[in-house]
């Protein structure tokens, strides 16, 4: 079973903000022993708030509640209202420096809100990343340049009836166009659930794990 730990980490920008975080240990994670691969999950609207429970709610954080093994330090942020990609990207940071991982392996995906969490921290960190996997989210303006080295794997149910499938198919052109490295998965016929099989699909792990910065 992975190991829980919460933080919450004070920031100051332009203004000052707050983002608490959970954190799941793999059992052979060691601060002496072999970096781990991080993963950072940025959840669905269900979930957003100020109590760090809520992250078990749905998805992913509940899918290792409830037994998912990953082998990952995983690093779940947690919104009131909307990402703020500077925010995400102080967590990202605090991360990286606080637990023993591997900064050639960091990796992100997030689900609905979180798919736009994703486009929104990859945007301004590609160069920390070595892929990102954004699921079912809403499309976000983003610097293309941005994404020419990042592996991307956007996947999406093509019956979505909450965020409908052209918002992924927006991003998929725009990061094609520029000769970006994308891979794009449509469940024809799934709704907006796609995370369930995603997350619970070894090729998950593999692709992730496939590509080093």
């Amino acid at each position: 079973m992975m190991k829980s730990t919460d933080q919450k980490l004070p920031m100051v920008l332009e203004t000052r903000l707050t983002m608490g975080y959970r954190t799941y240990l793999p059992e052979d994670y060691s601060d002496s022993g072999d970096p781990l691969p991080l993963l950072v999950f940025m959840h669905g609207s269900g979930e957003r708030g100020n109590n760090l429970d809520y992250l078990e709610r749905y998805t992913l954080p509940s899918f290792i509640k409830g037994g998912l093994e990953l082998p990952f330090v995983v690093v779940c942020p947690q919104c009131e209202h909307m990402w703020d990609a500077w925010a995400l990207d102080r967590v990202l940071d605090e991360a990286i420096e606080q637990y023993h991982v591997d900064p050639s392996r960091v990796y992100l995906t997030g689900n609905s809100l979180g798919g736009l969490g994703t486009w929104m921290l990859a945007n301004v960190a590609s160069h920390k990343l070595a892929a990102i996997v954004p699921i079912c989210g809403p499309a976000v303006r983003i610097n293309t340049e941005n994404f020419k080295d990042l592996p991307t794997w956007v996947i999406h149910g093509a019956m979505d009836s909450e965020v409908a499938v052209g918002e992924s198919v927006k991003m998929v052109r725009a990061l094609r166009n520029a000769g970006c490295d994308v891979r794009f998965t449509v469940h024809a016929d799934l709704d907006h659930d796609t995370w369930t099989p995603t997350y619970h699909d070894p090729e998950f792990v593999t692709w992730l794990l496939s590509h080093q910065r």
